[in-house]
């Protein structure tokens, strides 16, 4: 029995197409600490507002089916009850870009500062407003440099702690530019805060870590190229360079880490931002 009264927080959302080449929406609702795994027809799509699916929204279920055995509901009607953030504010996203460009004037290398500044100065607004992920971690209205910045974070605490040889200028460019690709994989509305991948940049690429390997490799910056590449640490989560090889230098596990440690204890959607 489906209880309208409930309140869930909406975790995740997309849509796709049926065999009948009809629209359905895959929607994935929390409460406490019960998942609730819901499907939404073409007809109750067009019914409903796409602001409503916003990660972090609070929604109350108005009207669908419940099936107990595999605690999941066909939704025909919901109904917003509480909105989210749909990211940073503009002063929160403007200060954490200054530090990161703090971070990018602490390279030493005079030819790499100028790669990366200049990245960053060029695609200065896209970058700003992109999310880190479309669905699991950072995905929201500045999340990309939400999550930059927690990795140069991370990475200055370790430098400074027990790895006072690593070079910190491959370490602080590879943190800014690891996922810089995302600022073309991804789009984001910047009035509903839902995200889709851009289908143009799927025609030319096959990943963010496709552009940021290409684009240091044509700069010449062969081991930050390399460690993007093998950020996502296995070829089946999207690596290019798997860190099951045998043999790799210890700093192409560097960033991996890093990557990591953010997308799982950073701050993951927009419901965690005011938590400290």
């Amino acid at each position: 029995m489906l209880d309208l009264s409930k309140l869930y927080e909406v975790v995740i959302f997309s849509i796709g197409d049926t065999k009948a080449g009809t629209k359905m929406g895959k929607l994935q609702l929390k409460c406490d600490d019960t998942v609730l795994n819901c499907i939404l027809w073409e007809e109750a799509l067009n019914r409903i507002d796409n602001k409503i699916f916003r990660a972090g929204n609070i929604v109350r279920i108005l009207s669908g089916s419940y099936n107990e055995k595999y605690n999941n509901c066909l939704i025909a009607n919901l109904e917003l009850v509480e909105e989210a953030k749909i990211g940073l504010d503009k002063s929160e996203i403007d200060e954490k870009f200054t530090k990161i460009l703090d971070y990018a004037n602490e390279i030493t290398d005079e030819k790499l500062k100028t790669f990366v500044t200049g990245l960053l100065f060029e695609y200065e607004e896209k970058f700003k407003i992109a999310p880190a992920a479309r669905l699991m971690h950072h995905n929201y209205l500045g999340g990309l440099v939400q999550h930059t910045l927690e990795c140069l974070e991370i990475a200055k605490c370790l430098l400074a702690e027990l790895y006072k040889h690593i070079d910190k200028n491959v370490v602080y460019a590879a943190c800014i530019l690891h996922d810089f690709g995302k600022i073309f994989e991804y789009k984001i509305d910047t009035e509903t805060g839902l995200i889709e991948y851009d289908e143009d940049f799927q025609k030319e690429w096959l990943s963010h870590s496709q552009w940021g390997f290409s684009v240091c490799m044509t700069n010449g910056f062969k081991t930050i190229a390399k460690m993007i590449a093998a950020h996502h640490g296995r070829a089946e989560w999207g690596a290019i360079v798997d860190l099951n090889e045998r043999d790799l230098e210890p700093i192409y596990y560097f960033i991996h880490h890093i990557d990591d440690l953010s997308a799982k204890y950073g701050k993951i959607s927009t419901s965690d931002l005011g938590k400290r």
